[in-house]
């Protein structure tokens, strides 16, 4: 296999690990203000406290490859997203203070207002990676120097807004499907009303974004005429996306977050088809669009690259693996718990 799509295939997987995990702590996030008293919050945090740093290492680890891989699609992007991602890293940090510094006292303001600035933080870093993903797939004003062409507000286009709700709603429904998982009794049945609300309110956005992509977007099945195997991923996904309700309808929480982390999966895998062999379009002329050929970095190093994520990649997994059976389970408050 050419190695410049292998490397393209592995950003894939990155992301959509990255997309799985963390995206389950984003939507816990987004649904945190709904708890109804303090200790409700701690078992929210708790749910994710023991894993969310780990899942936040797949974003990381996309970046350095995306550096690494194809250095002239990163160095624009940064130039086109700059302020985004800038905003972006305040939520992400944001985050991690709001978890550390919430247990710091027990005066209800200080915890009211951290529980916001969790929740705030949440949900920005959600929309964002949203609007990214809309603005990829529309297309940004990338000149012949490889340089961004435009302003932050020109971002915040109506298609990239609709993939951002898009993308909020998606991951509260992941959020709601993993607290099933850690939650029991009451607070459980009330998570499951939200697990069906949210999933009512994310298919009317998946209706609306997938008509405004194929009206929008037109290029984005061009790779289906030439690959036809990627409609079974299209399936996938609609097989995957039909399986929540059915599995919330059997009361079997663990097969509908199954079922939402490989619908997940398969619009990163949609999302890719939908760019190749593009990182990133230009909407000014598309011969000046960033490619897999054109911004790649040589094979020598690309080969080396491989070389090193066939030996790490399997210890990461298991990694990741071993961490989730420790701390599988209901959440269980102590003295040390968030």
């Amino acid at each position: 296999m050419d190695l410049r799509v292998l490397w393209f295939m592995l950003l894939g997987v990155l992301l959509a690990g990255y997309a799985v995990l963390d995206g389950f702590d984003l939507g816990v996030g987004v649904l945190h203000l709904g708890a109804r008293d303090d200790r409700e919050r701690r078992v929210f945090l708790n749910s994710i406290g023991p894993v969310w740093n780990g899942n936040e290492v797949w974003l990381v680890t996309f970046g350095g490859a995306l550096f690494a891989a194809f250095p002239e699609a990163y160095a624009t992007a940064f130039s086109a997203f700059y302020l985004a991602f800038m905003l972006l890293l305040f939520a992400l940090i944001l985050r991690a203070v709001s978890l550390e510094f919430r247990g710091k006292s027990g005066a209800p303001a200080w915890r009211r207002f951290w529980d916001v600035a969790f929740f705030l933080a949440s949900l920005t870093a959600a929309l964002l990676f949203g609007v990214a993903a809309g603005d990829s797939l529309f297309g940004i004003p990338i000149g012949p120097d490889r340089e961004f062409a435009g302003s932050f507000l020109g971002l915040l286009r109506p298609y990239a807004l609709l993939v951002g709700a898009f993308n909020v709603a998606l991951l509260a429904l992941h959020g709601s499907l993993y607290l099933q998982l850690k939650t029991e009794g009451e607070l459980r049945d009330r998570v499951n009303g939200w697990s069906w609300r949210a999933f009512g309110v994310f298919l009317g956005f998946y209706l609306v974004t997938t008509a405004a992509t194929l009206a929008r977007v037109p290029r984005a099945l061009a790779n289906f005429e030439h690959r036809p195997w990627l409609w079974a991923v299209a399936a996938v996904s609609v097989l995957a996306l039909a399986n929540i309700p059915r599995s919330l309808h059997l009361r079997r929480p663990g097969w509908a977050f199954l079922s939402s982390a490989a619908f997940i999966a398969s619009m990163v895998a949609l999302f890719g088809a939908a760019l190749y062999p593009n990182l990133i379009t230009s909407s000014l002329d598309p011969a000046w669009s960033l490619t897999v050929g054109n911004s790649a970095s040589s094979d020598k190093t690309l080969g080396i690259m491989a070389l090193i994520a066939a030996l790490g990649l399997p210890f990461v997994l298991i990694y990741t693996a071993v961490i989730y059976r420790v701390f599988r389970g209901k959440v269980e408050l102590d003295r040390l718990s968030y």
